[in-house]
């Protein structure tokens, strides 16, 4: 499980005003099932799951995940989860089985255990064939399917994917898909970002929809067609986002809210380097 309540997240960008990156998120993500974060580049998808992973703390509001709170408990917060997106790196001078071995020693697993869990995610995910290869010399689809391993060799119950298909071929981004579904029916709980409808009304059991730190719609793919009343999910993301986006033009003479859209993997609108926090006035 994962849920937070009026979770936000505000940053002072290089001018010194405030972006809210994440502005009152409340959201309930359940097990066995896909939880959607669609919205476009900057909308505060990577910082949501951010906070969640506790790479980032909260301004305010509150957040648990697998029963951990994520201030308080952090530690237990990230034994219980998997994280993956398409920039998560690999250390280019290991090979798949040393990256497995490096990182279940920061999971705590040892001998026969680790042993037997790299072995079958490695059978699982067809690696042997390249398993004792240096990591730099793996083509992207190679590299992916490391990645999947490091993330769920210590069996989490919380899976975390910011949109980890961007940027891959169709046949490795279906194999990337295909794995969520199967963690999804194997009872993890799934949060999943992502900007392509596609992918959402594939995956998702529930989606949110969120726009400037903002949640603007959520619900079943169905339920959010019948509320846009339009026939796909492309039409309803533009219903949600563009009818809120001309009601705060003429709102927009107060604070500045995460202006220019642009979160660059959870930092400053404005660089893509991780900014530097100061945690406003309430």
């Amino acid at each position: 499980m994962v849920r937070t309540t009026e979770l936000k997240k505000q940053f002072s960008d290089a001018k010194g005003r405030w972006v809210k990156a994440v502005d009152g998120v409340s959201m309930e993500a359940k097990p066995g099932q896909v939880f959607g974060l669609l919205g476009v580049n900057g909308a505060g998808k990577t910082t949501m799951l951010r906070l969640l992973s506790t790479v980032l703390q909260p301004t305010s509001g509150s957040g648990e995940v697998a029963g951990f709170d994520i201030v308080t408990q952090s530690e237990q917060v990230r034994a219980s989860i998997g994280f993956m997106s398409t920039s998560t790196a690999l250390y280019g001078r290991l090979t798949p089985i040393e990256t497995l071995r490096f990182f279940g020693g920061l999971y705590g697993l040892t001998g026969r255990d680790l042993e037997k869990r790299i072995g079958a995610s490695v059978e699982r995910l067809g690696i042997g064939d390249f398993a004792d290869r240096l990591c730099d010399k793996l083509s992207t689809g190679q590299k992916q399917r490391v990645s999947i391993a490091r993330t769920l060799l210590h069996d989490p119950p919380v899976l975390f994917f910011d949109e980890p298909t961007a940027g891959l071929d169709v046949l490795t981004s279906q194999s990337v898909l295909g794995f969520i579904e199967e963690a999804r029916d194997q009872g993890k709980t799934v949060v999943f970002s992502t900007h392509a409808m596609s992918e959402a009304e594939r995956l998702c059991n529930h989606v949110a929809v969120i726009h400037d730190g903002v949640i603007k719609g959520e619900g079943t793919v169905q339920e959010l067609l019948q509320a846009t009343g339009t026939n796909s999910m492309e039409k309803a993301f533009l219903r949600l986002v563009e009818s809120e986006s001309e009601g705060s033009k003429a709102a927009e003479s107060g604070g500045t809210k995460n202006e220019g859209g642009a979160e660059r993997e959870g930092g400053s609108p404005e660089t893509n380097a991780e900014p530097t926090v100061g945690e406003s006035p309430q």
